[in-house]
């Protein structure tokens, strides 16, 4: 089984950009979505190629994102943002989320082999380490390490061959539908889509989701119907 990391065992469907606009907002800023969407971005391909990201833990991860954002946003805009409290709302957030969801990933560890593939800065591994997630993961495909993004399906099959299971005998569990959802069904995969419930599927995207849910705990709920109509 293959899970995405941000957005899917670290939230409820909910990707790193509009969780840190929240933060910031809450930190005291007033910057509107459609300014602060491309700037994160930035500050995604910038924390990248940041020296010594490889070395960084989640919360150093955590921190070095939000002195980029400081970097790219408007003097006006970070004069009254306490970046602190931003990276602190962040990172609360995420660690109430994994410890929500380690039980589950645990029992899931326990019946199948699983593997995180993430469009990650190269530092992965470090980050589920400092979760306790790590333990967890038979294989670990981080972008920036195998040089492969998603939506690639070289991505996919990396993992898959690195798991010894067939793309039909698997299941990719995200929350991009774009990027998780498209690519693994493609190869033959079941696909289960983490999203908030009024979100809706992306208009033109083809085939739905074998199955969707909006928290990662009622996976096992999923899995457990597919196993019964069997």
């Amino acid at each position: 089984m293959l899970l995405d990391f941000g957005g899917t065992v670290d939230a409820d469907g909910v990707h790193w950009a509009p969780r840190f606009f929240q933060a910031w907002r809450a930190a005291g800023g007033v910057v509107e979505w459609p300014e602060f969407e491309p700037l994160f971005a930035e500050s995604d391909r910038r924390l990248a190629r940041l020296p010594g990201i490889a070395r960084l833990g989640f919360r150093a991860t955590i921190d070095a994102q939000v002195e980029i954002l400081r970097q790219l946003l408007p003097p006006a805009e970070i004069t009254g943002v306490d970046a602190p409290r931003v990276a602190a709302h962040f990172h609360e957030a995420a660690r109430a989320a994994v410890a929500r969801n380690r039980p589950v990933l645990e029992r899931l560890a326990g019946r199948y082999r699983l593997a995180v593939v993430s469009n990650f800065t190269g530092n992965l591994d470090r980050c589920l380490a400092e979760l306790n997630l790590l333990d967890l993961f038979s294989v670990v495909v981080d972008s920036t390490v195998v040089g492969v993004t998603k939506p690639s399906p070289k991505i996919f099959t990396i993992a898959l061959t690195q798991l010894g299971i067939p793309a039909q005998q698997s299941w990719m569990v995200g929350d991009n539908f774009a990027a998780d959802v498209i690519p693994a069904a493609a190869l033959g995969m079941r696909t289960c889509w983490i999203a908030p419930a009024e979100r809706a599927v992306p208009a033109g995207a083809g085939a739905l989701p074998t199955a969707r849910i909006d928290r990662l705990e009622q996976l096992e709920s999923v899995l457990a119907e597919r196993r019964d109509r069997r």
